[in-house]
């Protein structure tokens, strides 16, 4: 899925969105932004109800899918948000969020509050693609 970028090199493409009316906007933005200046192609979906973001995350043909802003019943979200994704047959699209540990669905990664863009982009340059982890330069 990842489309070719600059010079050969694989584009990641990522859907950010946030969940239902939880969650604030400038966490969202941020994600967004970071994973851009890592290079990545990011399609941000606003405030989506899951059965949107995956019909999204379908429709871009994206190769992740991330919640920066998780609302307390995260592990339920996120595995609904990988069931709705198997229900169309998508199986291979990293999902991820952002927000407090908790026991998560295989396939599914969630960051600590506060993680820098750089770590999450450098995290899925390495589920996607094999890079080692990306490093801003100085």
């Amino acid at each position: 899925m990842t489309a070719p970028g600059a010079a050969g090199e694989e584009r990641i493409r990522v859907v950010i969105a946030t969940p239902g009316d939880d969650g604030e906007d400038r966490a969202t933005g941020t994600l967004a932004r970071g994973l851009r200046d890592a290079g990545m192609e990011v399609v941000q979906a606003g405030r989506s109800s899951l059965e949107q973001l995956a019909d999204t995350v379908v429709q871009e043909d994206a190769d992740a899918v991330g919640l920066p802003v998780l609302p307390a019943d995260a592990p339920e979200v996120l595995a609904r948000l990988r069931a709705l994704l198997a229900d169309r047959g998508v199986h291979d699209v990293v999902v991820f969020g952002c927000g407090a540990d908790a026991e998560l669905p295989r396939g599914t990664r969630l960051s600590p509050p506060g993680t820098a863009p750089a770590e999450v982009a450098g995290w899925l340059r390495g589920q996607l693609i094999g890079e080692p982890p990306w490093t801003p330069r100085p």
